[in-house]
């Protein structure tokens, strides 16, 4: 375990239902008397949300290289700006997308060097790693029936880039089991935050 608390992060296709999980997730711990810190990648509290509003809405030509560094420039924000400190003192930090995605979306959906990616997230992240990643899995036709019509740049990529996302978190959480734990999410948002807890509850700090 990080320090004196706990980093977990969620990953997951577009319309996977994290962002609903992590929410949940957050007030289940609070209630339970834990201090939680949320954050997201892209999009961190203060530059990140500079930095999100670009990578999600910029309407020019955005090269797969520039966008990889994008993110990563947002990672290495939020992991010393917000991460360390809060785990440090303590805290639980519960991270809407982290490490896997930049994996999952600009190696295996984008084609980039996979390997290289992960040589620069160990780069951004000064070598920290979640205590705990979820993955929800879902399938792509559901995912983009979740989403609906009004896409962002990223979701609108297509059906191919996407398939090849899932698989590579996929394959990413078969590299690290001990890490990375997959949820079914197409199930009831009820069913799917069961599963979570029992999960969670495994690694909280006593």
């Amino acid at each position: 375990m990080s320090e004196k608390g706990l980093f977990i992060t969620f990953e997951g296709a577009d319309g996977c239902g994290k962002t609903t999980q992590i929410n949940l997730l957050k007030d289940y711990l609070e209630k339970s008397g834990y201090e939680v810190i949320l954050t997201r990648e892209p999009g961190a509290k203060g530059l990140g949300e500079k930095v999100r509003e670009i990578l999600l809405n910029y309407d020019g030509v955005v090269s797969d290289r520039c966008e990889s560094f994008l993110f990563l420039a947002d990672r290495a924000q939020n992991i010393d700006i917000i991460v360390k400190p809060a785990v440090a003192s303590g805290k639980i930090v519960l991270c809407d997308r982290h490490i896997d995605s930049t994996v999952a979306y600009q190696g295996y959906g984008r084609g980039l060097d996979i390997e290289r990616i992960k040589m620069l997230n160990n780069l951004a992240t000064d070598g920290k790693k979640p205590d705990l990643t979820i993955v929800f899995d879902i399938d792509v036709a559901t995912s983009m029936e979740r989403v609906g019509k009004d896409k962002d740049r990223m979701e609108n990529a297509g059906i191919d880039f996407h398939n090849r996302v899932r698989n590579g978190y996929l394959e990413i959480a078969k590299e690290e089991p001990e890490r990375i734990k997959v949820i079914n999410s197409v199930k009831s948002i009820d069913e799917v935050f069961e599963d979570l807890k029992k999960i969670v509850k495994k690694y909280l700090p006593s």
